[in-house]
């Protein structure tokens, strides 16, 4: 029973049933004592004829007259048919043996006045009738202190057994408000205490020894909040780093394009001054420098672009451009023993935002020329597939969701280096995960690549095996045609 819910029910259910069988002994008790008091009422009847037909007795020794010996007569009567008819109920009160001489005294106090009203006056007879009916009258007097007697032990018992059950109710509800306190009150203050730390601002996960499901996912659900809350801090530390690069960046860029102007410009006006005597190998290192001043712009305005803070902008790209421009911003990264080839159709296009497309093929590119350090070579090519991803060549890992279209263009990246191991390879697009040296990653080159992948509609594939290297496989909409 790991659900504080189930746990709840268990507790009030025990608590229903607890009433639920105490309201039936009630009503059976008090049946008990419904038939109790209605044998009670038979013993006073009992009692009150005895008492009736010694009175009439007493009228008829004084008044002799005969209407009190027929009423004397009645009461014996009535008295012998209750007895009768109520045997069990008597004898429940007292032994069968002395209800038995009860009703052999009443046969004899019958016959005995019947012989008295027929002119037996004598002393005798008198005194013996007497004798019966006082033994009749002591009978039924013990049978009626009998049965209060029982009444009142069975009135004693209920009110013991009802007082026992309203403590144990009470009990009950205590242990189970006790119970609900340390599962529920002190993990929520627990919880609470976590939150003024967060507010504080201490990124602390709650640690909580539950078992009860609720408490356990309420628990899961604060550290997950405290998951997305280091995440966006350390995307904020990332913004604000990005931000202060593209300063940096955007400073010396046009610190440089000055010096690069002047350099062009002096470079044209001496190749146009310089006449067409001059020696082939002066000509030709003067096209030099101002073919590479020219280069040297370029990445000056590549620079600028991709330092520039600005919102989404889609529009249709070229893809070889694009990755050329990249390979340009990254050529004195690529070690002398690595090839980078590539293999883009020309007219093939992409929609999305240039600076953060660019962001993501640095970082891809980037990874595999690390992990091809020694001698490897990174391909990167690109081609028109159907948009379905269940038709794809089997033993691919599929992350994202691309947008629904039946054509995607998709760009491959891939390098010959160790390979990536099938554990790890689900976990490769977390935040903060890497398997670099500490110091040498941060975890978040992966993930910003699959974010902006997202942001543009597209997905990543990924095959990769150990000894022979990883492809990543980034499907973007395609673009408009550039004529």
């Amino acid at each position: 029973m790991n659900s504080l819910r189930q746990k709840i029910i268990f507790g009030y259910s025990v608590i229903g049933a607890l009433v639920i069988g105490l309201s039936l002994f009630s009503f059976l008790e008090l049946r008990l004592m419904q038939r109790q008091i209605a044998a009670g009422e038979r013993v006073a009847e009992f009692f009150d004829i005895s008492l009736e037909l010694r009175r009439f007795e007493k009228n008829y020794f004084l008044y002799h007259q005969a209407a009190d010996l027929a009423e004397n007569r009645e009461y014996v009567d009535r008295a012998r048919a209750l007895l009768r008819e109520h045997e069990l109920t008597f004898e429940s009160l007292d032994e069968p043996a002395r209800i038995g001489r009860l009703a052999g005294d009443l046969e004899r106090y019958a016959d005995l006045m019947e012989e008295y009203g027929q002119g037996r006056n004598t002393e005798e007879l008198a005194s013996n009738i007497r004798k019966t009916g006082k033994e009749i009258v002591t009978v039924a007097d013990a049978l009626a202190k009998a049965e209060r007697s029982i009444l009142q032990a069975t009135l004693d018992r209920h009110r013991q057994i009802l007082i026992g059950s309203v403590a144990g109710v009470i009990l009950l509800v205590i242990v189970i408000g006790q119970l609900l306190s340390r599962r529920v009150v002190h993990p929520l203050k627990q919880m609470e205490a976590s939150m003024a730390a967060v507010a504080a601002g201490r990124l602390a996960k709650l640690e909580m020894a539950a078992e009860d499901r609720e408490i356990v996912s309420l628990t899961q659900a604060f550290n997950h909040v405290i998951q997305e809350l280091e995440l966006r801090q350390g995307q904020l530390v990332r913004s604000e780093k990005l931000a202060a690069l593209g300063t940096l960046l955007s400073g010396v860029a046009h610190e440089l394009n000055n010096p690069l102007s002047n350099i062009a410009t002096s470079c044209q006006i001496l190749v146009e001054e310089i006449d067409g005597a001059a020696p082939a190998f002066k000509q030709e290192l003067l096209n030099q420098i101002d073919s590479e001043t020219w280069r040297a712009r370029q990445i000056v305005r590549s620079l600028l672009d991709y330092a520039r803070d600005r919102e989404f902008i889609r529009e249709s790209l070229l893809v070889a451009p694009l990755v050329e421009e990249t390979l340009r911003l990254m050529r004195g990264q690529i070690p002398a023993q690595v090839s980078v080839s590539t293999q883009i159709p020309e007219d093939l296009a992409i929609q999305g935002d240039k600076q953060r497309l660019q962001q993501a093929f640095l970082n891809l590119i980037r990874n595999a020329i690390e992990v091809a350090a020694e001698s490897g070579n990174v391909q990167i090519s690109a081609r028109r597939v159907c948009g379905d991803r269940s038709s794809g060549p089997p033993g691919r890992m599929v992350f994202g969701q691309c947008a629904g279209q039946d054509e995607m263009a998709e760009i491959e990246v891939r390098d010959n280096g160790h390979g990536i191991s099938a554990d790890v390879l689900p976990r490769i697009f977390d935040p903060f995960f890497t398997t670099k040296e500490v110091g040498k990653g941060l975890g978040l080159g992966l993930f910003i690549v699959f974010e902006i992948i997202e942001e543009h509609r597209g997905c990543i594939d990924v095959e990769s095996e150990l000894g022979k290297g990883t492809a990543f496989f980034v499907r973007l909409p395609l673009g408009e045609k550039h004529v």
